[in-house]
């Protein structure tokens, strides 16, 4: 059976309401974790992870079309040949997931509406769903199963928006500058809220501009890898002088797998390198390790775009032990063999 057949196996549609059918040797057998947003560029590196130290994962991905489905079935190549692993393809609201779930499983809560740019607008309501509703739907799943399980919850660095100079700390009050921000911040307060109610383990982790191998096709290093191998310009919004705390995807997996683990009184981490660079500066790393000519098309500082992330990552380091390593430059190393290979489905790094 092909790959993708064996994915449609496991994977039961009754009625609009997804069932799991149990192979033999998992007869019985429950989940030591739960991925929601499985199949996408964090989601499938966190699933990786996990079963690499021996957790049986439970991936659940809707395959919403904010990017192509094909590049979401290869991220879940690799998991998918472990015989730990199972997907579920559907939404979260409506499914029953912890049933499938061990007494005090992890369970690592990715599944998002992306994009700052695109929540602008008539979609704002997909970013309602998908990032708020969504998420209160799950944590009454979990409250009602009674699982005991830890709820750790990637959230962004967008709930910061513009703060004054300097790194970000996890006390600073939030202002979301876009409405993608908005629904981050409020999903962050909705598991606060569960928690206090009704006694939930739930944690937020504050990503901070993400990037590396399976990198989603918006994204700005993979738009300006592919633009490069075109032999297009490359486009930058704004002057390039903004600052991002680029943080490689192996970094940001090891954040959220030991807020999954640690014991700690903390709710809310900033998983981030606290080494921001300036945007023209990562472009010249891109230049350097393309070996490839550069030209540059500037466009206008988009509605929502913060002038600066960057991660206070004292806390993380503290209660997580938390030790970003990769270099920006290796990280993007990493990224543009990935991408050199993605033509012939190979995911390199």
């Amino acid at each position: 059976m092909g790959l993708f057949g064996f994915m449609e196996d496991i994977e039961t549609h009754v009625f609009g309401r997804l069932t799991l059918r149990w192979p033999p040797r998992l007869k019985r057998r429950l989940f030591d974790s739960l991925v929601t947003g499985s199949a996408g560029f964090i989601g499938s590196h966190l699933t990786e992870a996990l079963l690499e130290r021996g957790d049986r994962v439970l991936g659940v991905d809707s395959f919403d079309p904010y990017y192509s489905a094909a590049q979401k079935r290869r991220n879940l190549r690799r998991s998918l040949a472990n015989p730990a692993f199972r997907f579920l393809r559907g939404p979260i609201q409506g499914v029953r997931l912890t049933r499938y779930l061990r007494k005090g499983a992890g369970i690592y809560h990715l599944a998002a509406q992306p994009g700052v740019r695109g929540s602008w607008g008539t979609k704002f309501e997909y970013y309602v769903q998908n990032n708020v509703l969504a998420t209160q739907a799950l944590l009454e799943e979990v409250v009602r199963s009674g699982v005991r399980s830890k709820v750790v919850y990637a959230s962004s660095s967008s709930i910061y928006g513009d703060q004054p100079p300097g790194p970000m700390r996890e006390d600073a009050t939030p202002n979301p500058i876009s409405p993608y921000g908005m629904t981050k911040l409020s999903a962050e307060h909705m598991g606060r809220l569960y928690a206090r109610a009704y006694a939930l383990n739930f944690v937020s982790t504050r990503l901070f501009t993400v990037y590396g191998p399976r990198q989603r096709p918006d994204m700005a290093f993979n738009r300006m890898f592919h633009a490069i191998r075109s032999k297009k310009a490359i486009e930058v919004y704004g002057d390039g002088r903004q600052l991002r705390d680029f943080t490689y995807v192996g970094d940001i997996v090891d954040g959220i797998v030991s807020a999954g683990a640690t014991d700690t009184e903390e709710t809310v981490f900033n998983l981030g390198g606290s080494s921001p660079v300036r945007l023209d500066e990562a472009i010249a790393h891109i230049r350097t390790i393309s070996r490839l000519p550069v030209k540059i098309h500037r466009l206008p500082t988009p509605k929502g775009d913060p002038r600066t992330t960057w991660a206070d990552n004292r806390r993380a380091r503290r209660e997580l032990h938390f030790r970003p390593r990769t270099s920006l430059r290796e990280g993007l190393r990493r990224q543009w063999a990935w991408q050199s290979g993605e033509a012939g489905g190979d995911l390199v790094g």
